[in-house]
This record gives C-alpha cells, sequence and structure tokens, in this order.
C-alpha cells in the first residue's frame, strides 16, 4: 500500500472510531431503569412495581421490586426484592424471573393480583413536554373522554441527605415537593424532610406517569410516578418513586 493511501485508511479508521464512540458515549452516561407494573392488592391498599436494566460501571443486569402500603406511604416490610447479576453472562430476563419469583410469595400473600392501569405519561421519548407538571383525570368510555381535571405539579430543592453528596459527587442533593390542583383548590401531597439514604443523592426529578386499579371509579387509590436521578459512578442513573396520592 502506497504511503498516502495508508495515511488515507488510518484517518478512516480514526473517524469511524470517533463514530463509534459517540454512539457508545450516551449509553455509558449511567443507567435508565425500565418499570412495570405489577399492580394493585384487590382492596387497592398495596401497590407492586418492579425497577429493573443494566448497572453502569458493571454491566450487570438488575431487578427490584417494591411493594408499597398506600395507606401509611411506605414500603412493606421485607422489600424491596432486589437480585443483582454476578456476571454480564446472567442476562436481565433471568435476573428479573428470579426476582419474580422471590417476591411471588409476598404479592400473594398481600393479594397484589389486580391490574394497574396507566391513565397519564410523561413520554420519555416525546420531546419538549414538561416534566413538572401532569394533568389526569380517570378514563372514559368514549374516545378521548376524560372525567376530571387535575393537575400535578412537581418542584425540587436543596436538603440534607444521609448520604456525603458533596464528597461524592460534588452537587447538592434534592428533594421534592408533589403538589395536586384541581377545581378545589392546591393540595400539597408529599414534601421531603431529610433524605434517606435509599434515595441517594438526587440531582433531579421529573414526572413520568399516574397509574390506577383495574376497574377504578375515581381518582382516590391513584399512584403518582416521578423518576428519580441519583448520582452515580458514570453519571445520574434513573430510578423511580411511587406516590399514593390519597385522596
Amino acid at each position: 500500500m502506497k504511503p498516502n493511501a495508508v495515511t488515507a485508511g488510518m484517518a478512516r479508521l480514526g473517524v469511524s472510531l470517533l463514530s463509534l464512540a459517540a454512539l457508545v458515549g450516551p449509553a455509558m452516561a449511567g443507567d435508565r431503569a425500565l418499570i412495570d407494573l405489577i399492580g394493585y392488592s384487590a382492596d387497592a391498599r398495596y401497590f407492586a412495581f418492579e425497577e429493573y436494566g443494566i448497572q453502569d460501571g458493571s454491566g450487570f443486569a438488575y431487578s427490584s421490586i417494591y411493594v408499597v402500603d398506600l395507606a401509611e406511604d411506605e414500603w412493606v416490610v421485607g422489600t424491596p426484592v432486589r437480585v443483582r447479576g454476578e456476571s454480564e453472562a446472567m442476562t436481565l430476563s433471568v435476573v428479573r424471573a428470579e426476582a419474580q419469583a422471590t417476591a411471588a410469595e409476598d404479592l400473594a400473600t398481600l393479594g397484589i393480583d389486580r391490574p394497574a392501569e396507566l391513565v397519564a405519561l410523561v413520554g420519555d421519548g416525546a420531546p419538549g413536554l414538561d416534566a413538572d407538571r401532569l394533568r389526569f383525570g380517570m378514563p372514559g368510555y368514549e374516545p378521548g373522554a376524560v372525567r376530571g381535571d387535575h393537575e400535578l405539579r412537581l418542584s425540587s430543592f436543596p436538603v440534607t441527605a444521609a448520604a456525603p453528596c458533596t464528597e461524592w459527587f460534588g452537587v447538592d442533593p434534592l428533594g421534592y415537593q408533589l403538589t395536586l390542583v384541581n377545581d378545589e383548590g392546591s393540595r400539597q401531597i408529599h414534601r421531603d424532610g431529610d433524605l434517606p439514604r435509599s434515595r441517594g443523592c438526587p440531582v433531579t426529578y421529573r414526572l413520568h406517569g399516574v397509574v390506577l386499579p383495574f376497574q377504578a371509579d375515581s381518582v382516590d387509590d391513584a399512584v403518582v410516578l416521578i423518576s428519580v436521578y441519583p448520582g452515580s459512578f458514570e453519571g445520574p442513573d434513573r430510578r423511580f418513586i411511587a406516590v399514593p396520592l390519597g385522596l
């Protein structure tokens, strides 16, 4: 090969590697967990969901199954159930199946077999959506029919966390406040105090969606899903918080 051909070949290789790095880079900026709605108990007191994905840094699959006592707004004792792969060879489907098998007894004991319906969503792939506000109501039976008009408003503010966030990530941790606004006025649903260690070091929050029990006849048992982004090894990760409206 002539010298100029070698030079051209190396240049093309360099461009190809830069292009590959550009494609890989965003995927390595932290892990973005997905969520699966498991459901409610028949009386709508308990709500369960699964949070799962591929861990940044290690590349290991993980699954966490949360069971929330909506009346007390706290995790059921013995949960969440967490399973993490021991190597990249342990696939996400295998890890998820193990977590589901481990949680099966708790879910059966609490009677969590009533489906959950996602009635409002802030789409992650929809540009320009405001993730600080979300309107929702009861789905009607006619196309596009909605009964009631409620708006969720989400804001964040600096708080004290159990983890040394400034030392670890160089940022002040944030807490959140959730407010419900409708024709009856405004009501604070939640406002953080000091953050628990389980929350980590959040750098932002986003509204994700609103779920209701299957065949619900009101929004009284609605649960708000909030995406929380704690700092991590390669950048903020996405995790979820389930907040009962308690109407």
